[in-house]
């Protein structure tokens, strides 16, 4: 780092212009706090950022792939992925706060800081009572989303336990592509028919990947089931 002026050095520059003015490498090299032998925190942090593919990659890595990085061990691979998850929960809402719940975008803005950028599979629900405010969310399964791993008697007995009065599936798509495969859409048909049978209805399933997701509810194919 001796080779930037004082006032350029990521650290110094966070006194001087605040966290907000920082580039994605600096902020990184903060994160790390200390070089390695012949490289410094900067150039470590860029290291860092290549393996990831960028800082939304980040949200993914993993304390293996972090550990292929010079200059990176045990501890500064740790300190990397605290901070990822600090900033993911910090954009999560408090469970005493029940969000309303009435768009896909509204679903979509609560799920995607938890669950958009997972390395796996994760599918869930989010409960809702009768004024669509949310009662709880849990993940039901992790690994591949498909008829096999997810049973309709599952989604439902949780929500019958919690009163519910409708719900919305969600999964993830660790690919980065939304897009709903065949399995999505067997699975979202299951979910919807038997819903109507037990009198709760599904009033959406969203695929969320990194900053996007897909809503049969938006696309129109949830009406047509």
């Amino acid at each position: 780092m001796n080779s930037l002026a004082p006032g350029d050095r990521p650290r110094e520059k966070l006194d001087r212009v605040g966290a907000a003015g920082l580039g994605d490498n600096e902020l990184v090299a903060v994160v790390i706090g200390q070089g390695a032998r012949n490289a410094s925190a900067l150039d470590v942090a860029n290291l860092v950022l290549a393996e990831a593919g960028g800082v939304r990659g980040l949200t993914r890595v993993t304390r293996a792939q972090l550990g292929k990085v010079r200059g990176v061990g045990r501890a500064r691979a740790s300190q990397i992925l605290a901070a990822v998850e600090l900033g993911r929960r910090t954009l999560r809402r408090h469970e005493e706060h029940r969000p309303l719940l009435t768009t896909p975008g509204d679903a979509a803005s609560f799920l995607m800081p938890e669950f958009s950028a997972r390395r796996v599979e994760h599918f869930g629900v989010v409960l809702l009572d009768a004024r669509s405010r949310m009662i709880k969310t849990m993940v039901l399964t992790v690994g591949g989303v498909d008829a096999t791993h997810v049973h309709p008697r599952d989604v439902f007995r949780e929500a019958a336990l919690a009163g519910a009065s409708s719900l919305i599936a969600f999964h993830n798509h660790p690919s980065g592509d939304p897009s709903p495969s065949a399995d999505d859409v067997h699975l979202t048909r299951r979910l919807v028919d038997a819903g109507r049978i037990l009198g709760t209805e599904v009033v959406d399933h969203l695929v969320l990947a990194d900053a996007r997701y897909f809503s049969f509810r938006e696309s129109g194919m949830l009406e047509r089931m």
